[in-house]
């Protein structure tokens, strides 16, 4: 084990549906030598359905209590987190993500994260009716940008490359 890793025991990621989280999060957790966790693979099995359905069954605030619930609950002890994007939305949930770890935006403009959403349309994201991805953009990027230790534009370079980067980050604090 790697000794700058044991000041880091847990690493989150932050950021719009489309920035990457799941992604370079697999490939960070190899890295780092942690658990992996993607809290929309833990939302869709314990619902039993794709995420987008239950964002659509359960509404928007609904959905939002369910994915607390979820992050105030599981293990994060050596774990890389790769949360769902309106994380955010939930003081508490960020509060002890921040306390067991650094918390690393993957910033991303909205113009890439339409090119990518749009590339997967079947992506659950959690909408208030009558929102589009630029308003739920605008209003969660302070939030992002406030929770975040670290923040990374990783808008021009491959995963790997985005991974890398955060670990070099992790190694120099």
């Amino acid at each position: 084990m790697v000794d700058w890793v044991m000041d880091c025991s847990t690493v989150s990621l932050i950021g719009m549906p489309g920035a990457g989280k799941s992604t370079v999060g697999v490939l960070l957790a190899k890295q780092l030598g942690l658990n992996f966790v993607d809290t929309d693979l833990l939302i869709q099995v314990d619902q039993g359905e794709p995420l987008q359905h239950s964002v659509d069954r359960l509404g928007f605030e609904a959905f939002c209590e369910l994915e607390e619930s979820v992050l105030m609950t599981m293990p994060v002890d050596r774990t890389l987190v790769a949360t769902g994007g309106s994380a955010v939305y939930s003081d508490r949930a960020m509060a002890r993500l921040k306390a067991a770890g650094p918390v690393v935006y993957l910033d991303v403009s909205l113009s890439e994260l339409e090119s990518r959403i749009e590339a997967r349309p079947d992506r659950g994201i959690a909408f208030l009716p009558g929102q589009t991805l630029a308003d739920i953009f605008h209003k969660r990027q302070p939030l992002y940008q406030h929770s975040a230790d670290f923040s990374l534009d990783c808008e021009t370079q491959s995963a790997e490359a985005t991974a890398t980067l955060i670990a070099d980050w992790l190694r120099a604090r």
